[in-house]
């Protein structure tokens, strides 16, 4: 059995940094509102494993970026005001280095 690879050139694999995934799990805070959303949301919606993403929740927790409510006997976690700060100050400085042809 022989198997062919045909790769076209403007194929890339887009890998993310890790500010590209705060900002899309920021991205997806903001725009769940005040019900915030669940771990296996957060992981669905930024295609993340487990393990990464507790790591990125305790450093948004500890930054103040986000907070950790509880409801229903449900834990889910909100985008701050600092949160939606940082997010648009991080859209405006992608938007600037993207100018330059800068990728962040």
């Amino acid at each position: 059995m022989m198997i062919t690879i045909i790769m076209m050139e403007d194929t890339k694999l887009a890998y993310r940094n890790s500010m590209q995934i705060m900002s899309n799990v920021l991205e997806n805070m903001n725009d769940a509102g005040m019900d915030g959303l669940q771990v296996t949301q957060i992981i669905r919606k930024a295609n993340l494993s487990h393990s990464r993403l507790q790591v990125l929740i305790s450093n948004l927790t500890g930054s103040g970026l986000i907070n950790k409510i509880e409801y229903d006997n449900k834990q889910a976690f909100v985008i701050t005001d600092k949160g939606r700060l940082f997010l648009e100050e991080y859209k405006k400085f992608s938007d600037f280095a993207g100018s330059f042809g800068l990728e962040l």
